[in-house]
């Protein structure tokens, strides 16, 4: 009976019945695929195609497709259907007919030999796979069969057809392999006979690549199919002819891309290093492109010079440490060495005149590593060596960095702007890293040169030097501790001196003092000196990043030395935030900086800055508090209430945040009285309430004022106890008429403060009731339209069980309801809120015990949520939330293990449940192995993982191998 498939529209059928899988309609398919102007029917054809290709018919329509007076689109599609069918479904094909298919498949491509190369490269993958899929029992010679028939004399085809013929198939063999869905152990079978018969292989490539009659189009394919089988881990001196032939060929314009691909294969196979005497004769033939190389870079040829430069690398980067280790070996080693320096300093910018330089980075991590990994005295040998090299390297890497002139910059696109970008930070990255090799002396360098360039009288020196020389001290002093370098505080002293005539310059500049803010800390002398610079840079929009960026560092790490400072500061911020330099982002980093200064001060000084920091802001809030509701006095809110939150962020004057640095760090005694954080929020908490009450159907709105009061609270922690009442009672007001995840989480945090001190425990109690009350309400009103505010409830509901389980003691809490919901919460779609409710169920279920409220529920709907777990492993959830439900499975056995052990036998009896795919022993196994643990959690998730799995139907298959 012929398979019948529902596919409306396909092969233009409208909605006409299901269509047979038929040469006809799979070329009515073809056309309306290639040549209907409607998306739509595209769409279906292609479905209706895919559905054809895996049908039973497939075995009979591919053929005929591939009749001679077919089209090429036509025929490529039962080429590959016939590589479906031997691919996925090799098992449904008889043994008896895998000799006849291999025929069909070896007169098709002699055919094809001639005609469409997709044709062809699509019959060899289908012949390919049959091969793989038969050796080494069915077809042990396959390889020198396939070499020895397209060989036979008496074929039709002429005799370079059938050679290029023969080299697509062996290309694609190893490619095939190594994207073919192989069992493990038949790949490892395989590898092996391939590795025996590229005896047959190897012998045929070299005689081709040498015969000088060879025409180009063969000795391309030929390099191309050495590229493919090296890659099998082919031992590298059976490659040692073919890599030789293949670096005689670079110098083939034609061939060069081939011969450089082959090459670097061939050398970048992990086995390589294995062969060191083959490695040792690879070095001359190397270092003899370097005429080649420079050439090719006198000549601004780029592909020549990045295809060198790609086959020394690939020699150094793989093999360094083999190659350090053959002594006698030193000099040609640093040769090569030196090559790749001349590829690191390649001439012209990145990316617009090379895009060489940036190969070679990671060679210089690697070399450096091996350098260092040897024992004492043998490094030290080679540090002899190989320092002046890394200075070399500096060198050449900080002028790799140097920017274009203003005028050739000028001309760039934004994409090359953004890729030397990204260029300049792996040269950080990599002057960080030689940092160890070459230590303290590498700063003295740098200090020297920067030094004599500025005080030098001779010759105007170029913003471009002085920036790459300071982006060279900032690269190391961001991530390696400069406080005991003796170099900074002259450092410090020349940046003053530093004519800053240009936007990277003053950028860099800027960067580098932020760099080096630790170091002020421990100098506040030298603050003076680069301050005035920060705060001038304020004022220059271009430089919006770097100035407020460095001015936020020295605020954090300077501030117990700032206070002499911080009228100016505070004066110059003000400004710039009235005058509205810089963007929303740059703006909320200077309220921080603004809020590390602000702890340092006496409480009067802090109020007194407060004061004339925010009442501006104020006043506007009062103004637009009266206005009808817009998009753009919106903006204006939200902004002027991420600028307050962002100031409380950071204004700590109990110095919290200095707790785990030790008590030598706290300068100033604790303040006493009312802390100004408080003030100010008692100052301003009508005027938020009263632009709550007009936005309150804004999220963005409500989020803005409870960021506010979160961020207060996570700052200040038990000084904000004077806020805790009329906080609750606004949060309860807003919850109960808009419900908001964001007040939720604002609960949520005071819960954790405060929720366990007495004092505030009946306001926060009664915030907690209502919230859940609200929550439960929404629950009954269908609760899939609020995901967020499900995942913000079972996180509060979590924290109430962890910080305060006497949040549930209360008689006007529905447990029952509460509990009913969470198990509702389980089978949303959304993983961060099944996370969110198996975390609670995780905090729930231990409290059985001591909360009588929780024990009843449990023991009375503890099997729903038992039930709603095994559907979720059954396939009902994403498998990446096992965890999760395999956790609530241990908290059940370990709180509830009698009403686990009836429930799960109970809930797992039922035929189909939770998977049609389970024996009754399987599903016993799974109910034995969960029940015997109650220690050992990961066990459990593992038993878990393994259930999920046989539910699935996924067990044992690939699919799953890394699972």
């Amino acid at each position: 009976m012929e398979r019948r498939e529902e596919q409306p529209g396909a092969a233009g059928a409208g909605a006409a019945p299901a269509l047979d899988f038929t040469v006809e309609n799979v070329e009515k398919a073809l056309h309306q695929l290639y040549y209907d102007p409607n998306i739509e029917n595209k769409n279906l054809a292609q479905k209706w195609l895919m559905q054809a290709q895996v049908s039973p018919q497939a075995w009979h329509f591919s053929w005929q497709l591939l009749q001679p007076d077919k089209v090429p689109e036509i025929q490529y599609f039962g080429a590959s259907a016939l590589h479906i069918k031997i691919s996925r479904y090799w098992s449904d094909i008889p043994t008896d007919q895998y000799e006849s298919l291999k025929a069909q498949l070896f007169t098709q491509i002699t055919r094809f030999a001639s005609g469409s190369k997709i044709v062809l490269t699509r019959l060899c993958v289908a012949l390919a796979s049959l091969a793989l899929s038969m050796m080494p029992d069915a077809w042990p010679c396959a390889v020198a069969d396939m070499v020895r028939l397209f060989q036979a004399e008496d074929s039709p085809v002429d005799g370079q057809g059938r050679c290029l013929a023969l080299l697509e198939l062996l290309t694609v063999l190893p490619e095939e392999f190594q994207t073919s869905r192989l069992p493990q152990y038949r790949k490892g079978l395989v590898r092996a006979s391939l590795a025996v018969e590229c005896g047959a292989v190897f012998p045929l490539l070299e005689q081709l690549l040498q015969q000088p009659s060879s025409p180009s189009c063969v000795r391309q394919k030929v390099l191309k199919c050495f590229s493919s089988w090296v890659q099998l881990e082919v031992p590298l001196q059976d490659c040692e002819a073919l890599i030789q032939a293949a670096f005689a060929a670079l110098q083939d314009t034609e061939l060069f891309d081939s011969s450089v691909e082959a090459i670097v294969n061939a050398i970048s196979q992990p086995d390589a290093q294995r062969y060191v005497n083959t490695l040792l004769k690879l070095i001359p033939l190397v270092l003899g492109l370097q005429e080649q190389l420079r050439q090719a870079v006198q000549n601004g040829d780029m592909e020549t010079s990045h295809g060198i430069c790609r086959i020394a690398v690939a020699l150094g980067e793989n093999h360094s440490r083999a190659l350090l280790d053959q002594v006698e070996h030193w000099q040609s080693f640093l040769a090569l060495v030196n090559m790749i320096m001349f590829c690191t300093g390649i001439p012209g910018h990145y990316p617009v005149n090379e895009t060489t330089s940036s190969l070679t980075l990671t060679f210089w991590y690697t070399l450096q590593d091996d350098i260092l990994s040897f024992e004492a005295e043998k490094q030290a040998v080679y540090q002899q060596v190989y320092r002046p090299v890394y200075f070399q390297l500096v060198d050449v890497l900080l002028h790799k960095a140097q920017f274009p002139s203003d005028e050739e910059y000028g001309f760039w696109s934004s994409d090359e702007k953004e890729q030397f970008r990204i260029y300049r930070v792996d040269i950080s990255d990599t002057l960080m890293y030689v940092y160890e090799m070459l230590g303290a002396e590498l700063l003295s360098n740098l200090y020297d040169k920067l030094g004599r360039l500025l005080t030098s009288s001779e010759e105007p020196y170029s913003w471009q030097h002085t920036e790459a020389l300071l982006y060279g001290f900032q690269s190391i002093a961001e991530t390696i501790d400069v406080n005991y370098s003796d170099v900074v505080p002259g450092l410090i002293g020349l940046i003053p001196r530093i004519s800053i005539s240009n936007v990277q310059l003053a950028d860099t500049v800027m960067f580098t003092i932020g760099a080096l803010s630790e170091w002020l800390a421990d100098h506040p002398v030298m603050i003076n000196s680069v301050l005035p610079l920060v705060l001038h840079a304020l004022g220059n929009p271009e430089l919006s990043v770097s100035s407020v960026s460095t001015l936020k560092k020295i605020c954090r790490e300077c501030k117990y030395d700032l206070p002499p400072y911080a009228a100016n500061i505070v004066a110059v911020s003000q400004d710039v935030l009235m005058k509205q330099i810089h963007k929303t982002s740059q703006c909320m980093w200077l309220m921080q900086a603004l809020g590390f200064l602000l702890s340092a001060l006496q409480v009067e000084e802090i109020l007194k800055n407060l004061h004339s920091l925010i009442s501006p802001y104020i006043q506007q809030l009062e103004k637009l508090a009266e206005e009808i509701p817009n998009p753009s006095n919106k903006l204006a809110i939200v902004h002027i209430l991420g600028l307050l939150s962002n100031l409380f962020t950071t204004l700590d004057v109990s110095h919290h945040e200095d707790d785990h640095e030790g008590p030598e760090l706290r300068k100033l005694p604790v303040p006493q009285g009312p802390n100004p954080v408080v003030v100010v929020l008692q100052q301003v908490f009508q005027l938020i309430q009263k632009v709550l009450s007009k936005w309150l159907n804004d999220a963005q709105v409500v989020e803005a004022v409870c960021a506010i009061f979160e961020k207060s609270v996570k700052t200040l922690l038990d000084d904000f106890a004077p806020m805790v009442p009329q906080l609750c009672e606004m949060l309860g007001r807003m919850y109960s008429t808009i419900p908001q995840a964001s007040a939720l989480d604002l609960t949520r945090q005071l819960v954790h403060i405060f929720a366990h001190e007495p004092a505030h425990f009946p306001p926060i109690e009664a915030l907690f009731l209502l919230v859940t009350s609200v929550t439960l309400t929404l629950f009954q009103q269908g609760p899939r339209d609020h995901p967020d505010i499900v995942d913000s409830f079972m996180q509060l509901l979590a924290q109430a069980l962890k910080r305060k389980p006497d949040l549930f003691l209360c008689e006007r809490l529905d447990v029952k309801a509460v509990f009913q919901c969470a198990v509702l919460a389980l089978k949303f779609p959304e993983a961060p809120t099944v996370k969110a409710s198996c975390g609670f169920f995780t905090e729930l279920l231990p409290r059985c015990g001591e909360v009588e409220s929780v024990g009843k529920v449990v023991q009375e709907d503890g099997r729903m949520l038992l039930v709603a777990v095994l559907e979720a492993i059954g396939g009902q959830a994403s498998r990446s939330l096992m965890d999760c439900f395999a956790d609530i499975l241990f908290a059940l056995n370990k709180h509830c293990f009698s009403l686990l052990s009836l429930w799960i036998k109970e809930a797992l009896q039922p035929p189909g449940f939770p998977s049609a795919r389970l024996s009754p022993e399987q599903k016993d196994t799974f109910s034995q192995q969960i029940l015997r643990e109650r220690v050992n959690k990961r066990r459990v998730k593992e038993m878990v993982k393994e259930f999920t799995l046989l539910c699935r139907g996924l067990h044992g298959t690939d699919y799953t191998a890394d699972y």
